[in-house]
């Protein structure tokens, strides 16, 4: 495997421009708040339901662990799930210094300890990231059934504004693409310097069409169901340690989870900021349907979001840290078997 070098300045400007993201979404969310109202909430809050909320939390990761080595199974990588916990732990940690740069990281940290090819097991990270949309199309299904009210709701504070004409316009260029690469892939293959590019790609969707040769389709539904069960208690768990939001219903669980991942996909370290500023409209919108406060409801979302979110950064660092030792140990391994077998 080649050695890539990245720009440190690169790097840097990167980590600045999305903590100057967090910082913008966070000043937004604390806008026009009395943020001693907040406090006071948090100080009231019962914690134990946070604890049991850690536990959903983590079992999303072994869940999530256990079903990627069923997706690498049917390119002949039988990978140990250890070291497949330990490879996720690791790119969401890198996640929280660089948005979107986890997805490699944790590539190459599996091609560290199991020599599985970067663009095989990254194609079947945007695998993940296909099914995982589907499964989020789910739960907004089940939110636009039970709570049409607050998403009408949310949509009209939240000044979203989606252009169906753009989306079609990029579904297009993606479908285009993909065509041309497929039609003139041979011919490119044996250009120099375009070949590795195209061997790339061509991994990549070895790596995606991996769903369509699983050898336990039913495993892979199960540990899917497991991930997006645990995101929704852990996310669920959390409304029952305040008071004002100890009434939420199941349905309501559906709403904010919806909105929780709407605020997590833009590009700000850790999702600080356009995750509070998310769970503020979307528990205004909560409040509004149920004819309450709104202004109740962005206390309430902030003080929710002020206690889900470090929840999820302390199980990525601490997840995270412990996946460094724990791969350098499982390299350390692969190397001593290599030099044995010399």
């Amino acid at each position: 495997m080649e050695k890539t070098t990245k720009s440190p300045l690169k790097s840097v400007l990167t980590i600045v421009i999305s903590l100057a993201f967090a910082g913008f979404f966070l000043w937004l969310a604390l806008k026009g708040l009395d943020f001693k109202v907040i406090q006071q909430s948090l100080a009231k809050a019962n914690y134990l339901w946070v604890l049991f909320a850690s536990v959903f939390g983590l079992l999303a990761y072994w869940f999530r662990a256990i079903r990627w080595n069923l997706m690498l199974e049917p390119m002949g990588h039988q990978i140990s799930n250890s070291n497949s916990l330990w490879s996720i732990s690791f790119g969401y940690l890198m996640n929280l210094t660089i948005p979107r740069s986890g997805e490699v990281a944790r590539a190459t940290a599996l091609y560290g300890v199991e020599k599985v090819p970067v663009d095989k097991s990254f194609g079947t990270i945007i695998l993940e990231r296909v099914v995982d949309l589907i499964c989020m199309l789910g739960f907004l299904g089940l939110t636009l059934l039970f709570k049409y009210d607050a998403i009408l709701s949310f949509y009209q504070n939240s000044g979203v504004n989606i252009n169906p004409n753009k989306i079609l316009l990029v579904l297009l260029i993606l479908i285009g693409g993909t065509v041309l690469f497929f039609v003139f892939k041979k011919k490119l293959a044996g250009v120099p310097f375009l070949g590795k590019i195209v061997n790339f790609i061509d991994g990549i969707f070895q790596g995606l069409t991996t769903i369509f040769k699983l050898k336990q389709k039913g495993k892979f539904i199960l540990y899917t169901l497991g991930i997006w069960i645990s995101y929704y208690f852990a996310a669920y768990l959390v409304c029952f340690a305040l008071p004002e939001t100890s009434g939420f219903t199941m349905a309501d669980g559906f709403f904010i989870i919806v909105v929780g991942t709407l605020g997590m996909i833009i590009p700000a370290s850790g999702g600080i900021g356009a995750y509070n500023l998310a769970m503020k409209y979307g528990f205004m919108a909560l409040f509004i349907s149920m004819g309450k406060s709104a202004d109740l409801g962005g206390e309430m979302g902030l003080t929710y979001s002020f206690i889900s979110l470090p929840l999820q950064i302390v199980i990525m660092l601490v997840m995270g840290l412990i996946s460094i030792p724990m791969l350098a140990k499982a390299r350390n391994t692969v190397v001593a078997d290599k030099d044995f077998k010399k």
